[in-house]
Parts: structure tokens; sequence; C-alpha cells
């Protein structure tokens, strides 16, 4: 009776010290969150929008501050994922067109028939099926932003023509002689290499030159590692809110396996990832890098492969693999605090696994 009166203690007291480790865990991302949303207060709506504190954000934002009341037309360029159409908007609402329409045309949606006609309107009659006159998105952008998505892929022909309306800032309906005057500001996004495009034949040099008197590029998040956490925040915030669930939370282990991952698809993988970890949650409030089941194969190495130099005298091969091994297993644990389960999840190894290799490095330092 006294031992099982004992095993029932140490069973409260380990359970006990679950609770607090998780209730700190928790108070820990609150706390974190509260500071994020006191950064967020004081900041204009259009900064709000872009997530990160990293040098290659506050140079985007300082652009954008520099150029938001002007007219020159911008061209955003990134990978897919990035968001640039989310700093297109920014660009509109940092400046003074912010109350008037932004208007968005993404040029790889629609064939090149009705793409003109979209981007510029027609007359009633001008074509079969063009029963009423039409008013196109140049002209509903009047005093504000217009802004073109996947510029690379408009057809040549209509680059002719876009290259006239930014030109004489002026624009005709399809089917009239009647001339409009624009007071636009032009912004156009492309995730293809224009100069690439320029050198085959598919795109206009000189629309380019048009289109590119404001460069933006906007960094893939591979390159920004340290805004994976504030941009994780913000988006399972998003997704509680929006789903009327209790607040979850990020442990620093699952942060770190989030900054760890290369995100070929950019902010955009990151906020289907969070929204499918929440759905996937069940109740729990804390979210473990188990979550996350990110693929290994584009996982980066966080540094570069060790270069072991071979001495003239030689070395002993599988003690040189094995201090390797033991130092990256040592890393692992050190991160997670020595939660095994944590460290297994952060080297993608199973839990059994990682206590093998550690109980065989162990015999072979005994040994």
């Amino acid at each position: 009776m006294e031992f099982a009166h004992l095993g029932v203690q140490h069973i409260v007291r380990d359970v006990a010290a679950a609770r607090a480790i998780v209730e700190r865990a928790v108070e820990e991302s609150r706390l974190s969150g509260l500071a994020h949303v006191a950064d967020e207060i004081d900041r204009p709506d259009w900064q709000r929008m872009l997530v990160g504190k990293s040098r290659e954000m506050r140079r985007l934002q300082h652009i954008i501050q520099l150029v938001a009341d002007r007219r020159a037309t911008v061209l955003v360029t990134g990978e897919t994922g990035t968001g640039k159409e989310l700093a297109a908007r920014a660009l509109h609402l940092a400046g003074c067109r912010r109350a008037n329409p932004m208007v968005a045309v993404n040029c790889s949606a629609l064939p090149e028939t009705l793409l003109e006609s979209e981007l510029f309107g027609h007359v009633r009659g001008a074509f079969t099926g063009a029963f009423q006159n039409r008013t196109g998105r140049f002209e509903q952008a009047q005093g504000g932003t217009i802004f073109l998505d996947e510029i690379g892929e408009l057809p040549l022909d209509l680059q002719t023509k876009l290259l006239r309306v930014l030109q004489e800032r002026e624009v005709q309906r399809l089917g009239s002689s009647e001339t409009i005057k624009l007071d636009v500001r032009v912004v156009a996004a492309t995730n293809c290499d224009l100069s690439r495009r320029i050198e085959q034949g598919k795109f206009r040099e000189d629309l380019y030159y048009r289109l590119n008197v404001v460069p933006l590029e906007m960094p893939p998040l591979r390159d920004r590692a340290e805004d994976v956490p504030l941009l994780a925040t913000y988006f399972l915030e998003r997704v509680c809110r929006t789903e009327a669930l209790p607040l979850k939370h990020l442990p620093r282990v699952t942060v770190d396996r989030l900054m760890s991952y290369s995100w070929p698809g950019n902010v955009r993988q990151l906020a289907n990832t969070v929204e499918m970890a929440v759905a996937l949650s069940e109740e729990r409030l804390l979210l473990t890098p188990s979550d996350f089941p990110l693929p290994l194969q584009d996982i980066p190495a966080l540094t570069q492969a060790p270069v072991i130099f071979v001495p003239d005298c030689g070395l002993d091969y599988d003690r040189t693999l094995a201090g390797i091994e033991r130092s990256i297993l040592e890393q692992a644990l050190r991160k997670t605090r020595g939660n095994k389960k944590a460290a297994a999840d952060l080297l993608h190894l199973k839990r059994t696994t990682l206590a093998a290799k550690m109980r065989i490095l162990d015999e072979a330092v005994a040994g």
C-alpha cells in the first residue's frame, strides 16, 4: 500500500509539472502575442498589411512610403506567394489615392479577346455579343490604382496597346473613337523573369522600361526567416478569430521548427500550413511541431556542411562521424530543453530512432 501511495504521489507530481510547463508555454506565447499587438496599434493600416520586421521588409516599407503619393508606375516582382498583390494594396493605401478605387486584373486569367475589353472597355456593337457599353478597368480605376497581375503573360498585341495607354495617359474603348483621359496609378506584378521573356521575343522591351519606373522586389520567405514567428502568429490569430475558436499558441520549439523550413511556397504556403495545423489540432491550445508535417526534401541545412580535413596521419572515420552526429543530437536536445519527442520532431526522426542513436553513441563513448 505504501508503494502504491508513493506511486500515486509520483504521478500527481508529474501531472502537476506537465500542467505547469503547458501553462508557462501558453503564458509566454500569450505575452508574445500581446507584445505583437501593442507594436501594431500605432502603425498605419498599410504598414500592418506588411507583417515583418526584417531588414528586407523595412526596406520595402521605406520604398512604399517614398513613392506612395507619386503617380510613377511600379513593377512588383517576386516568387509566387510572396505577397505581391498585398504590397500593391499597401502602396495604394499609403498614398493620396486611398479614397478612390483600387482595381485588380489578372492578365493570365482571361483569353486575349476578353482581356482587351476587360481592360479598355467597349461600346455597343463593337463585336459580336457587345449588346451594351462596357466601362473598362482603367476607367473604373479613375483617381485610384489599377493593379495588373501576371503582366508577363499579357499577349504581345495587348502589350502594344498598353504601352500607348501608359505613354499618353488616355484610353479608347473598343469600337469608339472617343479618347478618355486617365488619372490612374499603374502597378504591375510578375513572378517571371521579364528580361528572359524579352530575349525570347515574348515581351516588349519598351513596355518593360515603361513599367519598371519604380522596381519593388518582394523577398522570398527563406531570406527573412526572422519574420516567420510574426507571420505564423498573425495567421494563427486570424484563423482562430475567423473560426470563432479559442486562441491557440505556438511554443518555442514549434517556432524553431517553422523557422528551419525553406517555405518554397512563401507566405501563402505558411498561411495555408497554419490553417491546416489549427484544423487538425482538435481542442489542443498548443500547436506542436508534429502539427506541421513539412516535407523533408525542402528543409534547408541551417549551416553549410562542415569541412573535415583529413590529416596526413589519417583519422578515425567512425569516431569522427559519431562526433558530428552527437553534436547534432545534443543541439536538438538543447533547443527543446531535453524534450526527446520534440527533439525527434525537430530532426524528423522517430522518437525511438533518436533514443537508439543516443544509446549507441553513449555505449561507444563508454567502450
